[in-house]
């Protein structure tokens, strides 16, 4: 059997199922926004101050740069084969099922871990929130056990409530979810804005002095967690993953070969200026090593020095709401990655099943929503986000280098959109993705490979027997 048998972007259109077609630019371009928009602000700005200074711009910028090229690679493949999957179909385009598996189950890890990571934060805020109003939930049931260094605490309960809730609103079909996330985006984004103008004035330009304290990439005496512009970029590029997710939703587009392009491009162009504007403003009201006082909640002490505590409640919301679109796009994803793998027989049936009314994977959705609450309610997941960045940063890499062999192999191809400046916005795309990958830790290295060496088990004990492809071709 050939292991790097590929399909033809005739195979994949007509193998399409009739799920329901409701998505525009817009719905695009707010999804996109959805899913960017939320922890990279209201958690990771502080971590990303502590390690680069006032340039965190500069490292939002460098994240968002390699997204830009990567997201060109992204809108080309999504315009010449509009189907579910994202990385994993256009891998199975380009190198074959081996590479096509690998990153599906990559991005599996991505969507499902960085939804459950979210969650975490997500039962952060809403704590504060609750507290406001003079509530409190059980200390035990506000995190999982060791989230908090000398607080005994079991259970995630708002995490785990509120992945549940996000689950079922996807389960019941596309259109739902579509009002659900416009609605939650506009919000936030209203509350961003709303921010920027209250707080702009309190900005006081000796606090971006030194810009770039520890410069591109240094480690500072006694510790082993490299600082600087580089490593920062490589914690909050975390903040722009999502934007993939976009172009899992190809099967449910309204002419997807222009809509996709549009939505991921604008999703990103969007998010970046919010992201430079908010941390510039941030760092700029408070001294960045200030930021250790409230590292968890960034936001809410550059609140506190302005002494609009009013805004407090409503930025809490934002948080709220923000995090709630992240998750709600990253499970989206999730499910339609497990559909498009479960159609061509390299998992189960059951993720790919259809519900008659609904028109969505329903049990697939169910089946991950579950896991992913579950792991946010008991696992202590926070220091395993930067396993998400490595394995997003593995799946760019893999459609960058996926345009580059396409534009080799099948120059006519038909394309609704063309990434601009090619070869070289791909090999830029890779060039800044290794880069990123670099400013990692080495654990991160390892436990990707972990990942990656269970996954090739799954393959060879599982989906490479079960294929259809492989199917179709013994059976030629």
């Amino acid at each position: 059997m050939d292991l790097f048998r590929k399909k033809t972007v005739g195979q994949m259109v007509a193998e399409s199922t009739p799920l329901k077609r409701t998505m525009r630019t817009v719905d695009l371009t707010l999804l996109g926004i959805g899913a960017i928009v939320g922890t990279g602000i209201f958690v990771l700005t502080g971590k990303g101050a502590l390690t680069a200074g006032p340039a965190l711009s500069v490292s939002f910028l460098l994240a968002a740069v390699c997204c830009g090229f990567a997201g060109l690679c992204y809108a080309e493949f999504a315009s010449m084969a509009p189907v579910s999957g994202s990385a994993y179909s256009y891998a199975y385009l380009a190198f074959g099922e081996l590479i096509a598996f690998i990153i599906g189950w990559d991005l599996i890890l991505e969507y499902a871990l960085q939804a459950a990571t979210v969650s975490a934060g997500w039962a952060g805020y809403f704590n504060k929130f609750l507290e406001t109003f003079g509530l409190h939930l059980p200390v035990e049931l506000t995190a999982a056990y060791g989230t908090t260094p000398g607080v005994t605490t079991y259970f995630n309960l708002p995490g785990f409530v509120i992945v549940l809730l996000i689950t079922w609103v996807l389960s019941i079909g596309i259109n739902q979810t579509k009002r659900t996330n416009d609605i939650m985006v506009i919000i936030k984004l209203a509350i961003i804005v709303l921010f920027i103008v209250c707080t702009v004035w309190f900005v006081n330009p000796a606090n971006w002095k030194p810009f770039s304290p520890y410069g591109l990439y240094t480690f500072q005496p006694g510790s082993t967690q490299p600082y600087g512009i580089v490593p920062a970029a490589s914690i909050v590029f975390f903040s722009f993953i999502g934007f993939d997710a976009v172009s899992s939703s190809a099967e449910e587009t309204i002419e997807p070969n222009k809509t996709l392009p549009r939505g991921i491009l604008l999703s990103l162009a969007i998010s970046t200026v919010l992201y430079i504007a908010m941390t510039l403003i941030m760092t700029g009201i408070v001294p960045y090593p200030d930021f250790a006082n409230f590292v968890d909640a960034p936001v809410a002490g550059v609140i506190l020095a302005t002494g609009m505590n009013w805004l407090a409640v409503i930025v809490n919301l934002g948080a709220l709401v923000g995090m709630t679109t992240v998750m709600l796009v990253q499970l989206y994803g999730q499910s339609r990655i497990c559909y498009a793998m479960s159609r061509d027989g390299l998992f189960p049936k059951f993720f790919g099943e259809v519900h008659p009314k609904y028109r969505t994977p329903f049990k697939g959705t169910w089946f991950f929503g579950l896991l992913t609450a579950f792991a946010g309610g008991f696992i202590n997941i926070n220091v395993l986000f930067e396993l998400v960045n490595i394995g997003t940063l593995t799946a760019f890499i893999i459609v960058s280098a996926g345009v580059l062999w396409m534009r080799h192999t099948q120059p006519d191809a038909h394309r609704g959109f063309r990434a601009p400046g090619v070869p070289v916005t791909p090999v830029l795309a890779i060039v800044f993705c290794l880069v990123l990958i670099a400013g990692l830790n080495w654990e991160t290295w390892v436990r990707f490979a972990v990942w990656f060496a269970l996954g090739l088990a799954v393959y060879f004990l599982y989906a490479r027997k079960r294929s259809k492809l492989g199917q179709a071709a013994a059976e030629g």
